[in-house]
């Protein structure tokens, strides 16, 4: 999809669709009154005859327009002018983009982005739209013989004539926010045995490829072992796939700035190991590295948008798959870290891989690390699809994601990390157990990656909610991209 910056009159415009905001009470946006007196008051006689009510996200397609140079106008109803919030304006872009997915349009000029949204400008709304916008077009053919028909909007242009500065900023910002989303998306709907952990490494370095100042480097199994990553390996150890430790590097800030870290689990497939899933669903096992694409898709947008940061990508890689060699319930193992964990249950294998993965990004000197992980079904249980898990050490460091989830429309919720929780992963036989049985799963998992997290400040994200959808409508979401984006936006504006 293109997105483009159209800041000339309304009267001297010609697309095939203008979208216009309508409100309730019969109220018109600015563009909407523009569009009446062009088109002899047939705004105002739809309203008027009840055609759309201005409830929100009402949507009403106008095929014919007298006396105007536009085929088309969309009317999309934001409800009350003075009581529109982020998530009701994202509600309607939503509605919008859903209604223009099932015609035969190819370009539209949107007007939308002059709504006045109640605490946000209108670089947040551009984005927004492109964001909106994008989401709905996605297609994943790579696998199919027959791709799906091609959709046909094309072209998306962003109408304003007083915030052009603010608004092509938004736009900029729209798309390497979606480039990133779409590129989790993809690298998550393909199935685990093409996106193996060697794929993923192929991934990293091509896009580290693309941009001068972002650079890729991938450990092998030889190395992690020299490293003392005897938590990780453990896991590989059942699989066939070797593992990977991808780590992709960004410099855009000053060569003394400590970096931002993001750490995202890379479960290519998980079956359970020896402690082995039920059939049932197990396809959606392929979503397990969601957080790794994550880091991609973040990393991506980082450098599409030279923001003046350092930011660093770990990525620990691997299957967890019921081998001769697998790990099994009983067993013990020794971390980077030099702590012994005793493996209670082999399907708690993101930890086992990501305790290394922190104990790595030490070497960084890290300002803040931030983990993802597609980690626990208890986080799914216990705030379902809505928010990811939000848990860390460090109360500043998760306000902050806090305010950016908020921004970016990508929810998070966060649990308490209180001491009294630790005593559950208490092991007879090793410094620590893997699991810490039925209650408070994802807390549990969170305390179990905070004893590798003690010499920085670390937040942690359980996204075994959010990064997927099951049933009819099956698929990566992206998530958490857009909040992991807006968080590096926020920092950038700080610095």
């Amino acid at each position: 999809m293109d997105y483009l910056l159209a800041n000339t009159p309304l009267e001297s415009l010609e697309t095939e669709c203008l979208i216009v905001a309508v409100f309730a009470n019969q109220k018109l946006s600015p563009a909407a009154q523009t569009l009446d007196s062009l088109t002899g008051g047939i705004i105002t006689d739809i309203l008027q005859r009840g055609d759309i009510k201005g409830k929100l996200a009402e949507t009403l397609l106008i095929n014919y327009l007298p006396y105007a140079a536009f085929k088309r106008a969309l009317l999309v109803s934001f409800g009350d002018e003075n009581e529109l919030t982020a998530k009701d304006y994202r509600k309607a872009l939503n509605a919008a983009a859903k209604t223009l997915k099932t015609t035969q349009i190819s370009s539209v000029v949107c007007c939308l982005a002059e709504a006045k949204v109640n605490g946000q400008c209108a670089t947040w709304n551009a984005r927004q739209i492109v964001e909106a916008f994008d989401a709905p077009f996605y297609q994943f053919n790579d696998c199919k013989s027959k791709p799906a028909d091609k959709l046909c909007l094309t072209s998306v242009s962003l109408h304003s004539l007083t915030e052009a500065k603010a608004i092509q900023t938004g736009i900029n910002q729209g798309i390497a926010i979606a480039q990133g989303v779409a590129l989790a998306k993809r690298v998550s709907d393909l199935p685990g045995n093409i996106c193996t952990p060697t794929y993923l490494a192929e991934q990293a370095v091509d896009i580290a490829a693309q941009y001068p100042n972002l650079s890729a480097e991938i450990l092998e199994e030889e190395q992690m072992q020299k490293l003392g990553m005897g938590s990780f390996l453990s896991v590989s150890r059942g699989s066939r796939q070797p593992a990977k430790l991808i780590t992709l590097e960004y410099k855009g800030g000053a060569d003394d700035a400590q970096p931002i870290v993001f750490v995202g689990k890379g479960l290519t497939f998980d079956a359970g190991g020896i402690s082995l899933k039920s059939s049932a669903g197990m396809d959606e096992m392929k979503y397990d590295m969601c957080g790794s694409a994550a880091v991609l898709g973040a990393l991506q947008a980082a450098a599409q948008l030279q923001l003046p940061l350092n930011i660093v990508g770990i990525i620990p890689s691997s299957e967890n798959m019921p081998d001769g060699d697998a790990n099994k319930p009983g067993d013990i193992v020794t971390s980077m870290a030099g702590l012994t964990i005793e493996i209670l249950n082999t399907d708690a294998e993101g930890r086992l891989i990501l305790c290394d993965a922190l104990t790595y990004a030490k070497k960084f000197n890290p300002d803040v690390v931030i983990d993802m992980a597609t980690l626990t079904g208890a986080c799914l249980v216990a705030l379902g699809r809505v928010p990811s898990g939000l848990l860390g050490n460090d109360d500043t460091l998760c306000n902050d994601l806090f305010n950016a989830s908020e921004t970016a429309l990508d929810s998070v919720w966060r649990l308490p990390l209180w001491d009294e929780y630790q005593d559950q992963l208490k092991s007879n036989f090793a410094d620590i157990a893997n699991i810490g049985g039925r209650d408070a799963g994802t807390i549990t998992a969170a305390c179990f990656l905070s004893r590798f997290t003690k010499d920085y400040q670390w937040a942690h994200l359980d996204i075994a909610g959010t990064a997927w959808k099951s049933g009819d409508a099956k698929g990566a979401t992206g998530r958490p991209v857009p909040l992991l984006v807006q968080y590096l936006l926020n920092r950038a504006n700080a610095a």
